[in-house]
């Protein structure tokens, strides 16, 4: 099991087809302190992606965005930074939780997802992102 990269660093979905992923791809060789990497929506209605690039900050935002939703509280990450922002609200529009996708500095798209997530997500999350950094940042310099 350690011989697996970890690259999902989210995957939030639910039995309805509804999805939204964050993967890295790679290290960006033309970027030493960063990594390649895509948030991927899908839904029975509309899919897309779109391209990102991760750098350790953005990933240590995203361990405080988790405390926030712990906490009971909506989250935003990466917000008000270049490329796309997630935004992850406890109680959406159609009584259960939404993530919403927005990428205003490139295609000036915005996503909104219903997504029932399970009890555990907030965990299963925070491990994720342990695999990721524990994998990729040693990689990357500052």
């Amino acid at each position: 099991m350690d011989d697996i990269v970890p690259r999902e660093l989210i995957s939030l979905a639910d039995d309805e087809g509804n999805s939204v992923t964050v993967s890295v791809l790679r290290h960006d060789p033309r970027w030493a302190a960063g990594l390649e990497a895509e948030i991927v929506v899908r839904t029975p209605f509309v899919s897309g992606r779109c391209y990102l690039g991760l750098y350790v900050s953005k990933l240590e935002s995203w361990s405080d965005a988790l405390n926030r939703l712990a906490a009971g509280e909506d989250a935003a990450w990466m917000e008000m930074s270049r490329g796309a922002s997630i935004f992850i609200r406890l109680s959406g529009e159609h009584d259960c939780p939404e993530v919403v996708v927005e990428d205003e500095s490139g295609s000036m798209v915005t996503v909104r997802v219903p997504i029932a997530l399970p009890d555990d997500w907030i965990a299963d999350h925070r491990r994720r992102l342990h695999r990721v950094m524990k994998h990729w940042v040693p990689m990357l310099s500052e």
